[in-house]
């Protein structure tokens, strides 16, 4: 229903487009066209968008930025950004549009515009085999003496799922996965493909509860009331899709593993 609805919310815009009438003064992809350059916002963390072992960004999000600025024939200037200063620094200006995995929420769609969706994920509860051995359903996770490491800025907090769990916050994924893997806190929640990396680099600790806590849709988000904008950007996710090469980089890397040895230790 959420891509449907944004798909018709945009459509006259999208044709609009496609017959070549002008963009509005003030659209964001009529400055960047003219300035020839594509400021996009995203966070840091493995295998959305993360440096290399030569320091050089890369991930699935890299991809599409750097497909998207090709298409529109500018260049691409990525903005590393902490994650709960994601949308702030969108709004104040210090890039053209998100393209970091940011899921769609009703309270974010208050403050940005968001593109239909470009990828879909699954959050997944895991445990800490060593702090709580007992805990093998995901209903044990709904109780005080259980606590969370979360992202600071996350679309959901582990408490909209288990409210009796503590829950402690933290800038950003890595810190928030370390806390979790020495043992200071007993789980955290994670979107794919994360719940299989830890467990794949640290089988003896972790434990993946089944099933999924919860499905989440991505897209690009954008400052409000720029239909000329996401005109544009809806339309390129759609012949993306179309063409099968959204998925082929989705599946690239979150399915396989080939891009492993690109993680610096």
């Amino acid at each position: 229903m959420k891509r449907r609805s944004l798909i018709a919310a945009s459509g006259a815009a999208i044709l609009a487009v496609a017959f070549g009438r002008p963009a509005l003064a003030d659209a964001t992809i009529t400055g960047i066209k003219s300035s020839g350059t594509i400021k996009v916002g995203l966070g840091t963390f493995v295998p959305w968008a993360f440096p290399n072992k030569d320091g050089k960004l890369v991930g699935f999000e890299v991809d599409v930025a750097t497909k998207l600025s090709q298409d529109l024939g500018v260049k691409l200037e990525l903005v590393p950004t902490a994650w709960d200063a994601i949308i702030p620094s969108l709004i104040a200006g210090k890039y053209d549009v998100i393209i970091g995995g940011l899921t769609i929420t009703d309270e974010r769609a208050k403050t940005v515009d968001f593109t239909i969706p470009y990828e879909h994920s699954q959050v997944y509860a895991l445990v800490n085999k060593k702090v709580a051995p007992n805990i093998t359903k995901l209903e044990q996770l709904n109780d005080p003496s259980v606590t969370f490491a979360a992202r600071r800025g996350s679309s959901a907090s582990p408490n909209d799922f288990f409210p009796k769990a503590q829950v402690l916050f933290f800038d950003d994924e890595n810190t928030q996965q370390q806390e979790f893997l020495n043992g200071n806190v007993t789980a955290i929640s994670v979107a794919t493909p994360s719940q299989a990396l830890i467990q794949e680099e640290h089988p003896d600790i972790v434990l993946i509860l089944e099933p999924s806590i919860q499905h989440t849709d991505e897209a690009f988000a954008i400052h409000k009331g720029d239909p000329e904008t996401l005109a544009a950007f809806n339309d390129w996710i759609k012949k993306q899709t179309d063409s099968g090469w959204l998925q082929e980089r989705f599946d690239y890397w979150f399915k396989g593993r080939e891009w492993k040895d690109q993680v610096a230790g």
